[in-house]
Order: C-alpha cells, then structure tokens, then sequence
C-alpha cells in the first residue's frame, strides 16, 4: 500500500460524500456572503482549519502522508489518525532500520494534535534488536508534518 493509493482510494471513496457535502456547504456559505450582511473572513480561516469530513484534521492528515511517504506503510486509517510505517532499512547502514507511527490526536492544528513515534533496530547475530531512535527524530518528523499542514492550510485559505 502506497501513499498514493491510500490518497487514490479515499479520493474515489468519498467522491460522492464530498459532492453531497460541497454542495450543502454552497447552500450554508451564502448565508455568510456580504450580500446578506456577513463578511466574517476569520472565521472562514478557522473553518478552513477543521476539516473534519475523514474524521482528524485532514490539512495534517495529508502532511503526514506527505511527509511519510518515503516509507512503507502498514495501515493509515483516517478515521481514527493513525499512520504505521513498516520497516525501512537505512541505505546507508544496511544494518539499520526504522519506522514511524503517527497518531493525529486533535483537531485543531497545532504540535499538540500530532504525536509521532520512531522504532530503531540493528541487525544482530540474532536477529533485530532495538535500539534508541536517534535524538530528535520524532521532533524533526513533528515538525516537519506541522510545516507542511501550514503550507497546505496558507494554499487553501479563501483568496480577496
């Protein structure tokens, strides 16, 4: 399973409930329109923010997938937040591995919403044994997710 076929999958998924929901928030936005005395265009940013239609946070949701997706996936369930990698061996030092996991814990999108965890193991004479990740893995992976949530949250915000 590829970053790409997760994102083709819940595209083709929720086709239809994004028609059903496009259409229905056409309907509520016009209430909010200037030409019936609304024009409140923070608010617009903040429900721009909580995209809540897969369940978590989707500007996150797609950062992380984004930032992941160099690795192999075991299961990403947008529902409940959570992305596991599988075992990526390091190039550089054959007798290494990594994996992620992520768990998008909030809704709101801040550090605070996205919890990552970073496995090591090395390559023993009995097979895999683990090992500290390397400081900052999980900080960098963290923050790196937030940074590209952000540029997505900045390329969808409502335009003049």
């Amino acid at each position: 399973m590829t970053v790409n076929d997760i994102i083709t999958n819940g595209i083709k998924k929720s086709a239809k409930a994004v028609v059903l929901g496009g259409m229905a928030g056409v309907m509520m936005t016009l209430g909010g329109c200037s030409i019936f005395g609304g024009n409140d265009k923070a608010a617009n940013i903040e429900a721009a923010e909580e995209v809540y239609q897969i369940g978590v946070n989707a500007y996150l949701w797609r950062a992380s997938l984004e930032t992941l997706d160099f690795m192999p996936l075991l299961t990403a369930d947008n529902n409940g937040g959570v992305i596991l990698s599988d075992w990526k061996v390091n190039p550089q030092n054959p007798e290494e591995r990594t994996k992620v996991d992520v768990r998008i814990v909030g809704k709101k999108l801040t550090a605070d919403s996205v919890k990552v965890t970073v496995h090591r193991q090395a390559k023993s004479s009995t097979g895999w044994t683990d090992m500290a990740p390397r400081p900052g893995a999980s900080i960098n992976i963290r923050n790196a997710i937030l940074m590209q949530a952000k540029l997505l949250r900045r390329n969808n915000a409502p335009t003049k």
